[in-house]
């Protein structure tokens, strides 16, 4: 009988728990499930013996020592900054550990004892950062094996809202943690174009925006995402000319976004003591409003003269608490998920291109299309591990065959599955 533990059931958990729930009840394994929220936690939980929710705060040593001790694997879907107290836990107690979050300089640090000890760390392991390295690589692997050298490659993703849910002029809803809405882009982003860097900061994000098309769909903005440059090795594209990893929203929310950004109302940072009502708080916006896009900041009631919410002086909270409400998705909306990988590459004296894409919708606001895509890949993972059909170990991301396979076969036969255009 395996065990697993599973720390965090916030928005990405849904689909995570339902696979690990059917995959716990075939095999008559365990499913232990620690959260602070124990009132969402269980509504979220179908009827189960093989499902125990346990309360626990995270920052509390013997809360967390006292789970991990019962797991064959532990899957952390925390805040990133929290995962490194997982992390040594498991460590310590010899338990491998799943993430979907970026490695961090911290997690980094523990990667000689991860393989001293003959443990799988394997992070990276949702949607973006996750899906796209395991698709990207499938097709880096495929052209090279056909002899192609690549020259550029541009890989866009989105967690947007789909066209039969889009009622606002942002066209956007909340389908995952609201504070990293706020903050997205806020570490700036570097990238290689043309072979030249391109390092930009959080205020000239939004103002290097580029686009693409997604059919049937139609055209999307797109902005850097973080640092693509530390990826070019990873991917084994060190010979490309252009390498950028980005994040693709409508471009009406990157032009009204960047605005937000200017007036620095984005930024964690406290707001004057003048400052009563939301019109007080958003008045450092207005001299980038005019009359094309003042819509689109009236349609938060970011003018209004009612007051501030009790208790917060933090601008960004601020910006996070309208959001929740103006974009909130409604129990029956249906988010949608968007990616495509762009390679130009030569076979010979051929020069070829390649475009993948992949859209998946959401069945409503609980089963987002963004739980299913970050929670599946975690889920299969761990049945791969505690089935020993993945034999690897130490710090791991998904790029190399041993995972990437079997990962997206099942995640084809679960709807996951790409598009591709060749010329």
């Amino acid at each position: 009988m395996k065990n697993i533990v599973l720390f965090g059931a916030g928005k990405s958990a849904t689909c995570l728990i339902d696979y690990l729930v059917n995959i716990c009840t075939k095999k008559n394994w365990s499913l232990f499930i620690g959260d602070a929220d124990m009132d969402s936690l269980n509504k979220k939980l179908p009827v189960s013996p093989a499902v125990h929710p346990v309360k626990v705060n995270v920052e509390n040593h013997a809360e967390r020592i006292s789970l991990i001790q019962k797991a064959d694997l532990v899957i952390s879907l925390l805040p990133p900054a929290l995962h490194i107290f997982i992390a040594r836990d498991c460590l310590i107690h010899s338990r491998n550990l799943l993430t979907a979050s970026y490695v961090d300089d911290e997690i980094r640090l523990l990667s000689n004892e991860i393989k001293a000890k003959k443990l799988i760390f394997l992070c990276e392991m949702g949607l973006d950062p996750g899906i796209d390295h395991m698709s990207a690589m499938q097709l880096i692997h495929r052209i090279k094996d056909e002899g192609g050298l690549i020259s550029s490659f541009r890989s866009h993703t989105g967690g947007l809202v789909a066209p039969e849910s889009d009622d606002n002029p942002w066209h956007y809803k909340i389908s995952w943690n609201p504070s990293n809405v706020v903050r997205a882009g806020s570490a700036g982003a570097v990238y290689k174009e043309n072979n030249r860097i391109i390092n930009l900061d959080y205020q000239s994000l939004f103002e290097h925006t580029g686009e693409v098309e997604i059919k049937p769909l139609g055209n999307f903005s797109y902005y850097p995402n973080r640092d693509s440059l530390a990826y070019i090795p990873v991917y084994g594209l060190e010979k490309a000319h252009t390498f950028i990893r980005t994040t693709l929203r409508h471009p009406v929310y990157c032009n009204g976004w960047k605005n937000l950004v200017s007036a620095k109302l984005t930024l964690e940072k406290t707001i004057p003591s003048s400052d009563k009502t939301f019109a007080d708080w958003s008045a450092p916006l207005l001299p980038f409003i005019d009359d094309d896009n003042k819509y689109l900041y009236t349609s938060l009631g970011l003018f209004e003269n009612q007051l501030l919410p009790d208790g917060i002086r933090n601008s960004s909270k601020i910006l996070q608490y309208i959001l929740e409400k103006k974009w909130m998705m409604q129990p029956y909306d249906k988010d949608m998920i968007l990616m495509m990988h762009e390679f130009e590459y030569r076979i010979g004296v051929q020069n070829k291109k390649l475009k993948s894409s992949l859209i998946v919708k959401g069945e409503n606001a609980l089963k987002t299309a963004m739980a299913k895509t970050v929670g599946l890949p975690l889920g299969i993972a761990a049945k791969l591990i505690l089935e020993n059909k993945m034999s690897l170990f130490g710090l791991q991301i998904p790029t190399i065959k041993e995972i990437y396979e079997p990962v997206l076969e099942e995640l084809a036969r679960e709807g996951i599955c790409f598009k591709e255009m060749a010329n």
